[in-house]
C-alpha cells in the first residue's frame, strides 16, 4: 500500500506542476494581452485625437476643441486625457486651453525625445496604463501640411497627447479566468488520481499479496495461496503462480528434514531452509568425494592421512593430534601432530581411559570448566578433545588447540562438520583395521604367534632393499628340534603341538622388539637378528638353545620328556647377496649341525656348500 500511496502523490504533484506552469502562462499572456490591447486603444485614441485636433484647425474652429476632448475623455476606462504643447507651438499660438503645457517629466521627455512612452503603475485595487505619444510635424502630400501653419520644421515634435486608462477590470477578468483553469485543473487531478486509485488498487493488492507469499517462500514456506481481483493476463499469472508454489512445496517442503538424516542438525544454522540446504547439499557432496577417495585408499594410514588434510586444509585447522586407541589393551597411539608436543602427560599413552574424552564418551572443551582434563598440561592453551568409536575394538580422538578464545570457539562452532567427516570415514577405517587383522592373521602362525613363511616370503625383498640401502647387517638363524618325529611318533601331536608352542615361547622372550622370529614350517624356525655382532647372534642362539634345552614337558601318565635343538647361522650380507641364500646357508650349517651330532649350534661356512661330507 505504500507504493501505491507514492505512486497517488507522484501523479499529483506532476498534475500540480502542470496545472501550476499552466496558470503562470496564461497568467503572463493575459497580463501582456492586456497591456497590449490598452496600448492598442491608447495608439486609437491619440490618432483620433490628432485627427480631430487636424479637423478643427484646418475647420478654423480650434477654440472648440474642448468640447470634443471632454467627449474622448469621458470615454470608458479613459480616467484622464490631457494635451501638451511643445514651446514651438507655445511660443507661437500661446499656451492654449486647460493650460496645454508639460505637466512632468515624462511629458518633458516625450516632447525632448519624441519617442513614445508607456508605463503601468500597479497598486492594491487598481492598474493604471500610462501612455504619453508625440505628435511630429507632417509635409506630405496625402497628409496635412503642418510646416504652412507651424514655424517648425518637418519632423520637429508639436506636441504629445497624455492618457491614463483604467486596466483594472482586465486584471479582474484575468483572475477570474486563471481561477477557472485552476478550478478545472484540481477537479481533473482529483478525477485522475480516483481513477488511478480505482484501477492500480487491485495490481498494489496483488503485488502485496505476492511480497507476503514470497517473504513467507524465503523462510521455507511454499503455502502461499495468492489472489487477485485482477482479470486477464493477471489472473492466469496468479494460477501459474500457485501451481508453481505447490510444486515448490512438494519439493522442498521437507528438504530439511529430509537432508538431516544424512547431515544432523545444527551442522549449518540458517534462517533460510533453501541456503541451508544449499550449504548441506554442498557438505554432502565434500564427504561423497571425501568417502569415495579413501574407500579405494590402500591402508588405514593413508586414511587417517586424508583426515588430517581435511583438517588442515578445508577447516584450516593448524594445531591438533590425532590417536588411535586400542580398547582391549588400553594404549594409545600417535598418528598425527602437527607441531611441538602432545598436552596429553606421557602416562595417558599408556592407560587411555586417563584421557576424560575417551573414558566419557563426550566432547571436552576446556572453555567449559577450568582445568577441565586433570590429564592435560596445556597450561595457557584452549583445547578440545573429540572422542570417536570405531568399533567395539578400536576409537580415535582427535585433540585441538589454539591460544584465542575466538579460534577455539569458531573450531567449536565446525566440531559437527568435523564429526561428519569422521562418521563417513568410521566404515572405511573399520574396513582397514579388520583387513590389517586379517592380514596379519594370514601372515602369523596360529599355533606360536610368529610370523609365518608366507609373511618371509612377502616382505623379505622390502626388508633386504632396506638393508643394502642402509647398509645394515641381519645375522640369520635356523632352529630345528632335534627327533621331533619320534616325539609325534611316541607322544602324539598333542605333546608335539606344546613343543612347537613353547619354542614360541622362549624365542620371542631372547630376541628384541627389533628382531624378527618366523615358524618356516613343521618344528623348524628362522630369526633374523637385526645389525648383531658375531658374538651377540652366538649369544642369543645359546639363550634359545639353553631355555628350550631346560624346559620339562608333560607327556602323560606322570611321565616328562626334554628336548633338545640344533641351530644353524648365517649373516647377510656376509656370506650372501641376499637373505635368501644367507637363509640357505642357515639351513645348511643347521643341516650339518644334525649330521655331526645334533644339539649344537653351527655358523655356516664356504666349505659347508663345497663338501659333499658336510652337508
Amino acid at each position: 500500500m505504500q507504493t501505491k500511496n507514492k505512486l497517488l502523490i507522484i501523479v499529483a504533484l506532476m498534475l500540480l506542476t502542470l496545472g501550476i506552469a499552466t496558470i503562470i502562462n496564461v497568467s503572463l499572456n493575459f497580463r501582456d494581452y492586456s497591456i497590449n490591447s490598452a496600448s492598442e486603444k491608447a495608439e486609437m485614441t491619440a490618432n483620433l485625437v490628432k485627427d480631430g485636433l487636424t479637423a478643427h484647425m484646418i475647420n478654423g474652429v480650434m477654440d472648440n476643441r474642448a468640447y470634443f476632448l471632454n467627449q474622448i475623455s469621458n470615454t470608458k476606462d479613459v480616467k484622464a486625457l490631457w494635451i501638451v504643447r511643445s514651446k514651438s507651438v507655445a511660443a507661437q499660438y500661446g499656451e492654449g486651453l486647460h493650460n496645454e503645457s508639460v505637466r512632468d517629466t515624462i511629458d518633458e521627455k516625450v516632447l525632448t525625445t519624441g519617442e513614445k512612452f508607456k508605463e503601468i503603475k500597479e497598486q492594491a485595487d487598481t492598474i493604471l496604463l500610462r501612455v504619453t505619444i508625440p505628435y511630429k510635424a507632417t509635409a506630405e502630400v496625402n497628409s496635412p501640411n503642418c510646416l504652412s501653419c507651424h514655424d517648425v520644421k518637418r519632423g520637429d515634435t508639436l506636441g504629445a497627447i497624455s492618457m491614463e486608462f483604467d486596466i483594472t477590470n482586465m486584471r479582474n477578468s484575468g483572475t477570474f479566468t486563471i481561477l477557472k483553469i485552476l478550478g478545472i485543473n484540481l477537479l481533473f487531478i482529483i478525477i485522475a488520481l480516483f481513477l488511478i486509485n480505482h484501477y492500480i488498487t487491485p495490481y498494489m493488492q496483488f503485488f502485496q499479496n505476492l511480497q507476503d507469499g514470497i517473504t513467507k517462500a524465503y523462510s521455507g514456506d511454499f503455502t502461499h495461496e495468492f489472489e487477485t481481483s485482477v482479470t486477464g493476463d493477471g489472473k492466469e499469472i496468479v494460477n501459474k503462480i500457485n501451481t508453481l508454489f505447490k510444486k515448490m512445496q512438494s519439493t522442498f517442503g521437507d528438504i530439511k528434514y529430509n537432508l538431516g538424516t544424512f547431515i544432523p542438525q545444527g551442522c549449518v544454522s540458517s534462517s533460510d531452509p533453501l541456503y541451508e540446504a544449499k550449504t548441506i547439499i554442498g557438505e554432502l557432496s565434500d564427504i561423497y568425494k571425501f568417502k569415495k577417495t579413501i574407500e579405494i585408499d590402500g591402508s588405514k594410514t593413508v586414511v587417517y592421512g586424508r583426515i588430517t588434510d581435511v583438517l588442515r586444509t578445508k577447516y584450516n585447522i593448524e594445531h591438533f593430534a590425532f590417536y588411535e586407541v586400542n580398547n582391549i589393551t588400553g594404549f594409545r597411539k600417535l598418528i598425527y601432530i602437527s607441531t611441538g608436543e602432545s598436552i596429553c602427560f606421557a602416562s595417558v599413552n599408556d592407560d587411555s581411559n586417563l584421557c576424560r574424552a575417551h573414558r566419557t564418551k563426550t566432547d571436552v572443551i576446556s572453555t567449559e570448566f577450568v582445568d577441565l582434563c586433570k590429564t592435560c598440561n596445556a597450561e595457557e592453551l584452549k583445547y578440545i578433545c573429540l572422542p570417536f568409536t570405531i568399533n567395539n575394538d578400536h576409537s580415535m580422538i582427535l585433540s585441538i588447540t589454539a591460544k584465542d578464545l575466538k579460534d577455539i570457539n569458531k573450531i567449536n562452532s565446525q566440531i559437527p562438520s568435523i564429526k561428519n567427516y569422521l562418521e563417513a570415514a568410521k566404515p572405511v577405517i573399520e574396513s582397514r583395521i579388520l583387513m590389517d587383522k586379517l592380514r596379519e592373521t594370514s601372515l602369523k602362525d596360529a599355533m606360536t604367534g610368529l610370523y609365518n613363511r608366507r609373511f618371509l616370503e612377502e616382505f623379505i625383498d622390502q626388508f633386504m632393499s632396506q638393508a643394502k640401502r642402509s647398509n645394515e647387517i641381519y645375522s640369520i638363524l635356523m632352529l630345528d628340534v632335534d627327533y621331533f618325529k619320534k616325539v609325534n611318533d611316541t607322544y602324539g601331536h598333542d605333546v608335539g603341538d606344546k613343543v612347537i608352542v613353547e619354542i614360541g615361547k622362549v624365542i620371542r622372550e631372547c630376541i628384541r622388539e627389533a628382531d624378527l622370529a618366523i615358524r618356516y614350517g613343521g618344528e623348524e624356525f628362522v630369526v633374523l637378528l637385526y645389525n648383531a655382532s658375531d658374538e651377540g647372534t652366538f649369544n642369543v642362539a645359546k639363550k634359545i638353545h639353553s631355555a628350550f634345552a631346560n624346559l620339562i614337558f608333560e607327556v602323560g601318565n606322570g611321565e616328562t620328556m626334554q628336548k633338545t635343538m640344533s641351530i644353524g647361522i648365517s649373516k647377510f650380507p656376509t656370506d650372501g647377496d641376499s637373505i635368501w641364500k644367507c637363509i640357505k646357508y642357515a639351513d645348511t650349517a643347521l643341516y650339518v649341525a644334525k649330521t655331526t651330532g645334533r644339539n649344537k649350534i653351527v655358523a655356516y661356512e664356504a666349505q659347508m656348500s663345497d663338501n659333499s661330507n658336510l652337508r
